[in-house]
Order: structure tokens, then sequence, then C-alpha cells
């Protein structure tokens, strides 16, 4: 039992660093001396001062694990609710992205399939999610399908696959792009249903695709295992159409339109600044002109070739 009677005196403050050290409480160690010494003039408690210290480590600590899941989570940089563009893709409302956002549908191990054409915004969406959940204490991965098949495939020949899929349980999502670059005839997909079924209704995916249902049959062996995995993934899903003009050709055409506009200006106002031709000018070329056809040789043609 520990002794609580030590008096304050015999208490080595000097020590006080290593051990928060050895306990790993690194915010305690950088505040607690400016924290003390303010403590110390304005007559704290010593419960209001641990307490502090204690809300700073907390505070701190959940920091450093949304960073680190952040890294881990491998999600493209930028791509945030705060920098999509809803007016450009009314298709998708705000509020039904935000209600994603908030991950109640992570609880039951639902799933989230966005389908839509190249460029619709299908990946800024799914990602803004994920930042979201991650902020919000969420483990996610991003992953294209097709770098995540090749590994489960290397997996699955050093006959570690089960392992693979264990390690994939620790997230709460999967993020899976391009599901439908995955191709049969380049990549014995079968390892990709195998994670589809080993997540049904435990863990989440979500899952973009520039292709419909009804053509999946290029990603999955056969027909069968397509029907079986759809019919997974819908079963408890969210699915969200972006069936709209390419966002990057369009934001691209706008920026060349903006480019062009930039350039007519400068041309109109290098233009203005042009110092205009003397009153005489013409009449000098004139001059210079008709002598010139005066000396022209007879064999010469006004074209100035010979004929």
């Amino acid at each position: 039992m520990t002794d609580l009677s030590i008096p304050a005196r015999a208490v080595d403050v000097h020590a006080l660093p290593v051990m928060l050290t050895t306990l790993r409480l690194p915010s305690f160690h950088r505040h607690w001396p400016a924290l003390a010494e303010r403590a110390d003039k304005e007559g704290w408690p010593a419960a209001s001062f641990l307490a502090a210290l204690a809300e700073l480590e907390i505070a701190e600590r959940e920091t450093r694990r949304i960073r680190r899941h952040l890294l881990e989570s491998r999600l493209p940089g930028g791509k945030t609710l705060a920098t999509f563009d809803f007016v450009a893709i009314p298709g998708v409302p705000r509020a039904r992205v935000e209600a994603l956002a908030a991950g109640d549908w992570i609880e039951t191990g639902a799933n989230l399939i966005v389908i839509g054409n190249s460029g619709a915004g299908k990946t800024h969406v799914l990602c803004a999610i994920g930042h979201a959940l991650v902020e919000a204490g969420r483990r996610v991965l991003y992953t294209r399908t097709t770098d995540l098949v090749q590994k489960l495939q290397a997996e699955r020949r050093d006959l570690a696959l089960e392992a693979a899929l264990a390690k994939l349980d620790r997230f709460d999502l999967i993020i899976l792009d391009d599901i439908s670059y995955a191709r049969k005839d380049q990549a014995e997909t079968s390892v990709l249903f195998e994670l589809i079924a080993r997540r049904y209704e435990t863990r989440s995916l979500a899952i973009a695709a520039n292709q419909p249902f009804s053509a999946w049959d290029s990603v999955f062996p056969d027909q069968a295992v397509t029907v079986a995995a759809i019919d997974r993934l819908v079963h408890h899903a969210t699915i969200l159409e972006m069936n709209t003009e390419s966002y990057r050709r369009r934001t691209a055409i706008d920026r060349g339109a903006a480019m062009v506009d930039r350039a007519t200006t400068t041309i109109t106002d290098n233009l203005d600044d042009t110092v205009r031709p003397s009153p005489t000018a013409g009449r000098k070329h004139r001059i210079v002109a008709t002598r010139r056809a005066q000396h022209r040789p007879t064999w010469l043609p006004a074209t100035g070739h010979r004929g």
C-alpha cells in the first residue's frame, strides 16, 4: 500500500521531469512549470492545478492521435468538405454529405457507394467524408482498388491473406477508389470479393465507381461472384449518383477562358498605351510607295513574283 504521509519537503520536485517521462505524460512535462507558477500566484487548489494539467494532456494526446491516424489513412490532402464545390455539383446536397460525414452509419458497418462519370468529384466526396471521420476519431484507409488487390494477391501467394485481412479489420472505413479499373483479365480479383464478404455487416466500405452495377461483371471472376458482391455491398448502403459533367474538365475550361480574358485585356491595354502615329505619317507612306512603284521593273508584276 502506498504511503501518503510523506511530508511535502521530502518530495523531490527536481525529479518530476524524469517521473513524467517515465509515465509518458509529455504535455504534463511541457506545461507544468508555467502552470505551477500561475497556480501559485492565483492560489489555485491542488486539485484545480492537477485537473488543468490533465485537460492539456488529454487535448494534446487527441491532437497527436488524429495526426497519426490522418497519416495512416493516406487520404489525399486538400480534399475536404471545406474545399468541395457543392454549387458546381448540385446533385449532391450539402446536408446529405454532412450527415454522412457525421459517421453514424459506420456504427452498423453500412457502406457508401458513389457512382458517376469520370471527373465528377466522386473521390473528393469520399475523401472529404474520410477526413471528417478521422477528425471524429475513426480510423480510415484510402486506397486505389487496383493497389489493394495487388497487395492482397501477394499476401495470398505468401499464404498470409488471412493475416492481411485481419490487419484491415482495424479500420472503421476503407475507401476503395476506382473499383471499375480493377479487371478480372488483369488480376484475379477474387481477393476483392473476400474483402467485401469479410467486412459485410461488420466494417464499412466506401466505393467510387465510374460504371453502373450492370457493368461490374468486368471486375469479378464470374457473374455469380459479381451478383454476390453487389448484393453484400448494397444491402446496407447509401448510394450517391454523380452523373454530371466532368468537374475537372469544367474547371479547365473556366481556367482557360479566364486566361483568354486576361490576355485580351492586356493586349487592349497595351494598344491604348501605344503612341498614336502623327497625322503626316500616312502622307509620307503614300509618297514612298509612289516612288517605289515608279521604279518597278516592267517585268515585275504587282504580286512581287516573276511572271
